[in-house]
């Protein structure tokens, strides 16, 4: 078995029925698969059992400890040469794994990861929060899966690891969140290679309202405050820039009062994410909703980052004790 693919699964029956339909008619299919279900209240084991005549595919419904201690959970029961963590609102074109054959056939690696498109069967409002999280108006592009000069830190929405290093670094960590940039942080300080596979890419869900995507985006802004303290320089200038944003969005706000003109920045800037998205997308409402993907991707991440700074950093508060109320079942 070349392939181990381990999907932790939490109340998301739907979303990882699309996903098995999309392993199905992958072109190769030397691979297992191993879904875990993370103590859902909506367990998901009659559709992992629809696909056991098309493919080699394991379920394991466990208690709920969160998503890096399931994908350990899959692992330790998995047989593949390489270890494939995809999250279970992903969808994979037919031709991901030859993608992922091609760039190993050219050169060995110890992990790698791929990026994610929106898929023409999204929402609106998907579309627009897949623009938000790729855009170089948000980003910077830091996620659109371009080769950049700085590392490449795969995402656990799709990432790939071989056996021996997963094993050698322990698995993921018992974050809650942040825990797969933990995990890739970990895959460097050890001396691993990792390469991006741009053609290794699939179609990400991620949250499919606001409110979710909000809270999708405050908890990242906190994990990078708990990833700073357990490793100092993995902060960079550019993770600063939402929380700079943030301050500047409430500033120009009360300015507004005495000078009304402070929102023209504002506007100029939900004017550039509109033009963007919309010629991107070829979609008007898209790019409106663009613009509001990229205020709540910003502030959300901006907000959740000096939240965390002020509880971990000034109150001296530790991860579990300060944000237990924040944590994914």
């Amino acid at each position: 078995m070349l392939f181990s693919v381990i999907i932790p699964v939490y109340n998301r029956p739907g979303e990882l029925n699309e996903l098995l339909q999309s392993l199905v008619g992958q072109h190769f299919k030397s691979f297992e698969v191993l879904v875990v279900d993370d103590g859902s209240s909506v367990p998901c084991e009659k559709i992992v059992s629809s696909y056991s005549d098309c493919l080699n595919v394991h379920y394991y419904y466990k208690s709920n400890t969160g998503p890096g201690l399931s994908r350990n959970y899959g692992a330790e029961r998995s047989k593949g040469e390489y270890l494939i963590i995809l999250d279970s609102d992903c969808i994979l074109p037919d031709t991901y794994f030859d993608a992922i054959i091609s760039e190993l056939n050219l050169a060995p690696a110890d992990a790698f990861g791929g990026p994610d498109k929106a898929h023409a069967s999204f929402s609106n409002v998907q579309k627009a929060i897949n623009y938000s999280m790729t855009s170089f108006f948000t980003t910077g592009g830091i996620r659109g899966g371009k080769k950049k000069m700085d590392k490449f830190y795969p995402r656990s929405f799709n990432m790939g690891v071989r056996r021996e290093v997963y094993q050698a670094l322990g698995g993921f960590s018992n974050m809650r969140f942040g825990e797969d940039i933990d995990f890739s942080i970990r895959i460097f300080k050890n001396g691993y290679g990792c390469r991006l596979f741009p053609d290794a890419w699939v179609y990400h869900k991620r949250r499919t309202d606001w409110r979710k995507f909000f809270k999708q985006v405050y908890n990242s802004g906190i994990a990078r405050i708990n990833l700073y303290k357990k490793y100092p320089e993995s902060l960079k200038v550019v993770h600063l820039l939402p929380a700079v944003f943030t301050l500047g969005v409430l500033v120009l706000l009360l300015g507004s009062v005495l000078c009304p003109w402070s929102l023209t920045l504002l506007l100029l800037y939900a004017f550039l994410v509109f033009l963007d998205s919309t010629m991107k997308n070829r979609s008007a409402l898209i790019g409106l909703y663009s613009v509001f993907a990229a205020y709540i991707q910003l502030i959300g991440y901006g907000s959740g980052f000096l939240w965390a700074l002020w509880r971990r950093c000034v109150l001296k508060k530790d991860e579990f004790e300060a944000f237990k109320k924040n944590f994914y079942k």
